[in-house]
């Protein structure tokens, strides 16, 4: 009998208490019918919310991971650990934005042997009027430029939504705990020497709650030259080949 990989969802969640109820629901359902894996879990990691986020989670049948210290690439990272059974691991953001039935199109390519970090495209893809702001749009624009000019990697789109191969994604020697952990994950894919693709997915507008980023100036900007700096600095970091990931 063939053992099925096993697959842990992981969503990373500050504040969140207005989607991650129905944002489980849907996964939950999504994940009944994947086909080729097997579903180790839905790990919410509640990145030191003020509100109901980690109650809320639990109650809908998620597995909530307490990650204190807030920063996005550390609430990733913290969950990636946490799913210490996983062979596969996918990200996908605590507001909605993300279609949980479109999972498929993000773990084909891996389970096909056809790429090792898969990354949903939501300028390739479809998006809700308003669910992608002017500065994320030209930044996505900009970050393009720079892969494809620094690493030869053609990019669209630093969305959330994407998938990768636990072993592989701790192998890469992840430092970037903030906003620009997208970006690194790319970055050091690149360098490792792993096999990147887009896919086009959809995007929807935030359901319930604030932004942290695209709402605020301030936040753009910081967010902004956060992935300048990762995307530059990752050119010179020592990163195993992918044939040296166990």
């Amino acid at each position: 009998m063939t053992t099925l990989p096993r697959l842990a969802i992981i969503v990373p969640a500050l504040n969140e208490e207005g989607n991650i109820a129905a944002l489980v629901e849907e996964v939950r359902d999504a994940a009944a019918v994947l086909a080729g894996v097997t579903v180790d879990g839905i790990y919410v990691v509640d990145n030191g919310s003020t509100d109901a986020t980690a109650q809320v989670a639990a109650s809908a049948g998620a597995i909530v991971v307490d990650e204190p210290v807030r920063g996005y690439g550390r609430a990733c990272l913290s969950g990636a650990i946490a799913a210490g059974d996983a062979d596969l691991l996918l990200f996908m953001d605590g507001d909605r934005s993300e279609v949980p039935s479109e999972m498929p199109r993000l773990l084909a390519p891996i389970l096909a042997g056809e790429a090792d970090l898969v990354v949903g495209s939501r300028v390739r893809g479809s998006a809700e009027k308003g669910a992608l702001t002017v500065p994320q749009r030209w930044g996505n624009r900009v970050a393009a430029w720079m892969f494809f000019l620094i690493y030869r990697v053609r990019v669209t789109d630093l969305g959330p939504y994407r998938a990768i191969r636990r072993c592989h994604l701790l192998g890469l020697g992840m430092q970037e705990l903030t906003y620009g952990w997208p970006s690194e994950m790319i970055a050091r894919s690149a360098r490792a020497g792993l096999r990147f693709m887009e896919v086009p997915v959809s995007c929807r507008r935030r359901r319930a709650g604030a932004s942290k980023v695209s709402g605020n100036l301030k936040a753009v900007v910081l967010t902004g030259w956060r992935i300048l700096n990762v995307v530059l600095g990752s050119r010179w970091v020592e990163v195993p080949k992918a044939r040296d990931i166990p």
